[in-house]
C-alpha cells in the first residue's frame, strides 16, 4: 500500500455509534500521535460538533467529506487512509460502493454490518478484487461477531497447542448481559426483511448455515439455527436460542473454510443462551424460544412490522453514557476434544460495557487500528475478523477495550 495520509477514517462519525468510535479513538490514542485518523461524514457542521465536544486537542482533528452514493467523493475519502473504518447502515442500503471502492483501491475496511444477504453479495462481487489489491474487507466487527469469531479462535489455538489436535466442536453460551438493541442494527433488520418479501433468494441465504462460505466449498454436519430449547448437559441448564446466532455461526464457518478447514469439514458449532435455575430454567427457555419465534414472525408481517418500526429504537438513538457503562456481557465457550473429553476446554469472554453500543464501539475501534498498524500477514479478499486479524485482535482488546479472554480455569 503506498503512503497515505491518515491510518484510519471513521466514516459515520456522526452517527450515534460513530460518534462513540470517535470518543473511544480520541481516549485512547490521542490526534496526532501515535495514530493518524479522521473522521468522516456528509454533514460539516454535524462533525465540527461531534469534534468539539472531544475536548481541546480534538479541534485539530481533521474532517473529510463525502457520500455514500457518490463514487467519485468515496474515491478521494478512500485514497487518503490506510483503513476505513464505517458504522454507517443499513449496509446493504449505503454501503456497497465504499466496499467496491475500498477493494479496487487496496485500502482495508471494517464494519458492523450483521446483514447475512448483503455480506453474501460483498463476497461474491469483491473478494477476488480485494485479494489481488491487498484489501482486507473485515464485515461484522462488534458484538456481532467478534466473541464468536475470536472465541473459535482462540479455542483452537489453545487447543492444537495443548493436545496437538483441534476441537471437534465448539458451544457458546452467552452467561449474561445487560444491554439495549441498537437502533441501527433495527434498521438493518427491517431492511432485510422488506427485502425479503421481494427477493425470496434472500430467506434461502438466511436459512443456509454455510451462506457465507467460499462457493463450492465443502459444507459440514451443521443444519440451521435451533429455535426450540433444550437441556445441555455440558453446561447443566436450559439453552434457549441466542439472537444473533443466525450471523455469527455463519462467520465461524467461513473463518473455518477460509483457513482451509483446519477444524476439519466436520467442525460442528452453535450458540445459545443460558437460563438460570439450572434445571427450573426449562419454563423461562421455553418463554425466550417462544418470544423469539412470536417476534421474528411479527417482523414479517407488514402491518406489524409497520408498527415495531414506529416504537422500537431508530437509528442515531442510543443509551446515554450511564447506561452504557453499566451494561456487560459475559459468554462462555467449551471446546470439545475430538475423544477425550476430559481434555475439553473452556473459555470465558468478558465485556464491561453494554455489547450493542459501548463494548462494540472499542471492537470496532481496535479492529481498525489493528487492520492499520499490526503488520498482519493475512492476504487480501472479504475475509471475517479471526481470518483477517486473529491473535493481534485479541491482544488489542485484552489490553484496551475491556473485552478479556481467559480459560476458564483461570478465572
Amino acid at each position: 500500500m503506498t503512503e497515505r495520509d491518515f491510518d484510519v477514517v471513521v466514516w459515520g462519525a456522526s452517527g450515534f455509534t460513530g460518534r462513540l468510535v470517535a470518543e473511544y479513538l480520541y481516549e485512547q490514542y490521542g490526534v496526532g500521535a501515535s495514530l493518524r485518523w479522521a473522521v468522516a461524514g456528509r454533514d460539516m457542521p454535524r462533525l465540527e460538533v461531534l469534534r468539539r465536544g472531544l475536548g481541546a486537542a480534538g479541534e485539530s482533528l481533521p474532517i473529510l467529506i463525502a457520500d455514500s452514493h457518490d463514487p467519485a467523493s468515496l474515491r478521494q475519502l478512500v485514497n487518503r487512509t490506510r483503513v476505513v473504518c464505517t458504522t454507517v447502515g443499513p449496509y446493504a442500503l449505503h454501503g456497497s460502493e465504499l466496499v467496491a471502492v475500498c477493494a479496487e483501491l487496496g485500502t482495508h475496511y471494517c464494519d458492523l454490518s450483521g446483514e447475512v444477504h448483503w455480506m453474501r453479495r460483498m463476497i461474491d462481487t469483491h473478494h477476488e478484487t480485494a485479494r489481488r489489491q491487498g484489501a482486507r474487507i473485515v464485515h461484522c466487527c462488534g458484538f456481532d461477531s467478534i466473541p464468536s469469531d475470536l472465541g473459535v479462535h482462540w479455542l483452537q489455538r489453545e487447543m492444537r497447542a495443548r493436545q496437538g489436535v483441534y476441537c471437534q466442536a465448539v458451544k457458546y453460551r452467552t452467561e449474561s448481559f445487560k444491554g439495549a438493541f441498537s437502533g441501527g442494527s433495527v434498521a438493518s433488520m427491517l431492511n432485510l426483511l422488506e427485502s425479503a418479501e421481494d427477493d425470496p433468494s434472500i430467506t434461502t441465504i438466511l436459512k443456509d448455515p454455510y451462506a457465507l462460505n467460499p462457493a463450492g466449498a465443502p459444507r459440514g454436519l451443521d443444519g440451521p439455527e435451533k429455535t426450540n430449547p433444550e437441556y445441555d448437559l455440558d453446561f447443566r441448564a436450559w439453552v434457549a436460542p441466542f439472537m444473533l446466532a443466525e450471523v455469527n455461526t455463519k462467520v465461524v464457518r467461513r473463518s473455518n473454510a477460509l483457513l482451509g478447514h483446519p477444524y476439519g469439514i466436520g467442525f460442528r458449532y452453535d450458540e445459545g443462551m443460558i437460563m438460570p435455575f439450572g434445571q427450573l430454567g426449562f419454563p423461562l427457555a421455553v418463554g425466550m424460544a417462544g418470544g423469539s419465534v412470536a417476534f421474528n414472525g411479527a417482523l414479517r408481517t407488514a402491518p406489524l412490522r409497520k408498527w415495531l418500526s414506529a416504537v422500537l429504537p431508530k437509528p442515531g438513538d442510543g443509551p446515554d453514557e450511564a447506561a452504557r457503562e453499566s451494561g456487560h456481557f459475559q459468554i462462555q465457550l467449551l471446546g470439545i476434544h475430538p475423544d477425550n473429553a476430559t481434555h475439553n476446554l473452556r473459555l470465558r469472554i468478558r465485556g464491561d460495557r453494554d455489547p450493542g453500543y459501548g463494548s462494540t464501539a472499542r471492537m470496532l475501534g481496535e479492529a481498525a487500528v489493528c487492520l492499520a498498524h499490526d503488520g498482519l500477514a493475512r492476504e487480501g479478499g472479504v475475509l471475517t475478523p479471526a481470518t483477517a486479524m486473529g491473535d493481534a485482535l485479541i491482544d488489542r482488546l485484552d489490553a484496551n477495550a475491556g473485552v478479556t479472554f481467559s480459560a476458564l480455569d483461570e478465572d
